[in-house]
């Protein structure tokens, strides 16, 4: 009895022993563990593509997948270099370059976290502007893309950088490097070029400074809506500028690097994503930083409660060419934000209620430039749903074709199409107040010998209303 009492304590006493030992084993992994990293590998290309793996290269929709090559005749320095070839509007095979590089492998990844930029040199074989020039896309959630737009390459090679916004959310980036570029020349005529990239690696230079980002491209907009719209910020220029070696370079980002807020939850929510979700009467203002430095430009938002949803369409699907209509499938995408200079208008796209709508605030004037071209030979009609709360709200729609170059050309002095262009102007007036409006504008005028390349339409007034199901129709 003796022995197995005595054994019985000293397996109690073990027990505590291991115990205590475990514990003492968790406090440390707790306070002193190193998770698995993600190498800080810089070099993205020298005279190869460096730790890409095999299967890295993926070219976008309509791009020509061979434009991309790794050329051993021209370098900036070693004995190669990325060599990309922009083909001619006509080419079959795609008539822009354009892909991204992507480290091959689900579990992979680069911990960039310790650098400031992207730097390249590059040059081309004439002046020409790139279009974009980036990281952080993968195909995936794409959560990290940075993009610095219109590079203006030389014949000579010169060094670009492109800042990090925020360099500690990059512990795992798979894509890294992105580029888009077209021809030269009138749209639909373009004529390619060559341009080469070496040394393309992440540095910390130390000389990126000055972070200004910006939501809504600086601008403080105020806006009208209603319960349940959601508004995307991730849509609305979200960017951010740095000095770099005495000039300013700006990048545009994704939401994931902004920390957003709002003054009144309960009035509008905003996601880690920068959508707004407007959820009762009131009005909160959105604002939001990166890495503590607060973005230029905010959203004040203020809900009047419910709104009606828009009429559904109910003309068939084959009679119809939409440019912006969630009842259709839409003939082209659009640019609801133009820029055009002198326009104070504040556009949004909000999804109220499961229903997209277009939120025009403070409008003078503005467009919705289509991407493609839109053939209206056998079209006789445009429909767009109007809704306003002003009671004299009026404004003009201009229904542009833009010719055989497919640009829109406009007297400076008259304001009317010049050139080979034609529009029709009609007045949308006389709108009923907390209601929508259906308006039907038939393809009359100069316009309508000739509408197969309907290109635009000018929105000159208002100032505040909202659209929704804008389509070409023929009766």
């Amino acid at each position: 009895m003796k022995n197995i009492t005595f054994t019985y304590r000293k397996m109690i006493i073990l027990i505590g022993v291991i115990f205590t030992t475990v514990l003492s084993c968790e406090r440390e992994l707790s306070d002193e563990a190193v998770f698995a990293t993600f190498p800080s590998t810089a070099e993205v290309f020298t005279d190869t593509p460096v730790g890409l793996g095999t299967n890295f290269y993926f070219p976008y929709g309509g791009s020509k997948p061979t434009a991309w090559t790794v050329d051993m005749e021209v370098s900036y320095e070693g004995n190669a270099s990325m060599r990309f070839d922009v083909p001619n509007a006509n080419d079959p095979d795609g008539n822009y370059a354009g892909a991204i590089f992507r480290i091959d492998g689900d579990g992979s990844g680069r911990d960039l976290s310790g650098f400031d930029a992207l730097t390249f040199w590059a040059k081309a074989t004439q002046a020409v502007t790139i279009g974009e020039v980036g990281f952080g896309e993968d195909f995936g959630e794409n959560k990290f893309v940075t993009t610095r737009t219109n590079i203006d390459l030389t014949t000579n090679w010169v060094k670009y950088v492109v800042p990090i916004p925020d360099p500690s959310m990059l512990i795992r980036e798979r894509g890294l490097l992105r580029y888009s570029a077209g021809g030269i020349g009138p749209v639909g005529n373009e004529v390619g070029y060559t341009f080469w990239m070496d040394e393309v690696k992440f540095e910390k230079l130390g000389t990126v400074a000055q972070p200004q980002p910006a939501m809504l491209d600086g601008q403080d907009v105020v806006q009208q809506s209603f319960n349940g719209s959601e508004i995307d910020l991730g849509a609305s220029g979200l960017k951010q500028v740095f000095n770099v070696d005495g000039r300013n370079v700006t990048v545009y980002t994704t939401p994931a690097y902004f920390l957003f807020e709002s003054s009144d939850p309960s009035v509008a929510t905003v996601d880690e994503k920068g959508v707004v979700t407007v959820r009762s009467k009131g009005t909160a203002k959105i604002t939001a930083t990166i890495a503590g430095v607060l973005a230029n430009g905010s959203l004040e938002v203020t809900s009047s409660g419910d709104l009606q949803a828009a009429p559904i369409p109910t003309r068939p699907a084959a009679n119809v060419k939409s440019i912006f209509s969630d009842a259709y499938v839409n003939a082209t995408e659009s640019n609801f934000n133009p820029g055009f200079g002198g326009s104070t208008t504040q556009t949004t796209q909000a999804n109220l209620n499961g229903d997209n709508v277009q939120i025009y605030t403070n409008n003078n004037f503005t467009g919705i430039i289509f991407n493609n071209t839109v053939d209206g030979s056998a079209l006789t009609h445009l429909h767009v749903d109007v809704y306003t709360q002003q009671s004299d709200t009026s404004f003009e729609i201009q229904i542009r074709d833009v010719g055989g170059n497919g640009e829109i050309e406009t007297n400076v002095f008259t304001g009317f199409p010049d050139g080979d262009d034609k529009d029709y102007r009609f007045n949308v007036s006389g709108l009923t107040q907390g209601a929508w409006n259906s308006i039907d504008i038939p393809l009359s005028g100069d316009l309508a010998a000739q509408k197969n390349n309907l290109g635009a339409l000018i929105l000159a007034g208002g100032p505040d209303f909202i659209l929704d199901n804008i389509y070409f129709y023929s009766e």
